[in-house]
């Protein structure tokens, strides 16, 4: 019965648990592909930006937070309202995602079809074992979205927030990602060091963590990213590439050991069928 929030301290939050991840603003360096427009670049930092703030924030605020001249930062906030993707408060003079983002994450998650196929194996793990089971899709070398999930709906459930992202190796799922590309120490290292927790492991903890998440197909994150919080991930493969994680999440007393056993086995065999599934319909 507490609202946990990566980097802050645990507030009431009537009867559940949730879980958003902080503005992560190291980011790891990416090769340029020629030249960017610089003003579609700033207008999607802009809807990055707000998609994960948590109320209505002001011109001001957010050119400070994006490092974006005021007038600039306001001319694209009022084209971003005009084309139906921010809303504006005019009495609080606050800017916020609209739902017409919506229009545009139905049609990829539609066209994707990653989310119909796994839908089903969310909501049976879900009821099986008393667990959050979320659904996470990876949309850049480095960023993980939650595209869906199922609560347990028990007494205590722990409540997503669809569109937060994460780095691609925090977490569980970041061990098994980390297994899966197979980083030499440096690399593994430098990754590590950009990542942001509650409770951090060690580096030689983590790294032998991705090596038993290699040999078992699935990870484990007890109460490392969020104190209190258990999370057993299982990567989805298209074509034996990583396209996203299937997750299961949920307070970390309630799992005795032969739990967490039984949990990553059903979620290691549903990411399995899930990329089967997947692959087959594509075709």
């Amino acid at each position: 019965m507490i609202c946990s929030r990566v980097g802050s301290w645990a507030k009431p939050c009537g009867g559940r648990i949730d879980v958003v991840a902080k503005r992560n603003n190291s980011t790891p360096s990416k090769q340029v592909p020629g030249k960017l427009v610089g003003a579609l670049k700033s207008g999607l930092s802009v809807l990055a930006f707000l998609s994960q703030a948590e109320r209505p924030m002001g011109v001001s605020e957010i050119a400070r937070e994006l490092s974006l001249n005021t007038s600039t930062c306001f001319n694209l906030l009022k084209t971003l309202v005009h084309e139906g993707l921010l809303d504006f408060d005019p009495a609080a003079k606050a800017y916020t995602i609209s739902f017409g983002m919506l229009r545009l994450v139905g049609t990829i998650l539609e066209k994707d079809g990653l989310s119909r196929v796994s839908r089903p194996y969310l909501e049976q793990i879900a009821s099986n074992r008393g667990v959050t089971t979320t659904l996470w899709r990876l949309v850049a070398a480095d960023r993980m979205m939650l595209i869906d999930f199922v609560p347990n709906y028990e007494q205590i459930s722990i409540h997503m927030k669809v569109g937060q992202r994460l780095p691609s190796y925090l977490a569980a799922f970041g061990r098994c990602m980390a297994a899966h590309r197979q980083l030499a120490d440096e690399e593994l290292k430098r990754a590590y060091a950009d990542l942001r927790w509650q409770n951090a492991p060690s580096f030689d903890t983590y790294k032998r963590e991705v090596e038993l998440a290699r040999v078992h197909g699935y990870a484990v994150d007890r109460d490392n990213f969020v104190r209190g919080v258990t999370t057993i991930s299982s990567l989805i493969f298209k074509n034996q590439v990583p396209i996203g994680a299937l997750s299961t999440v949920g307070i970390s007393g309630q799992f005795t050991s032969d739990d967490l056993n039984y949990v990553a086995a059903d979620l290691k065999q549903a990411a399995q069928e899930i990329s089967e599934e997947f692959a087959g319909h594509l075709r």
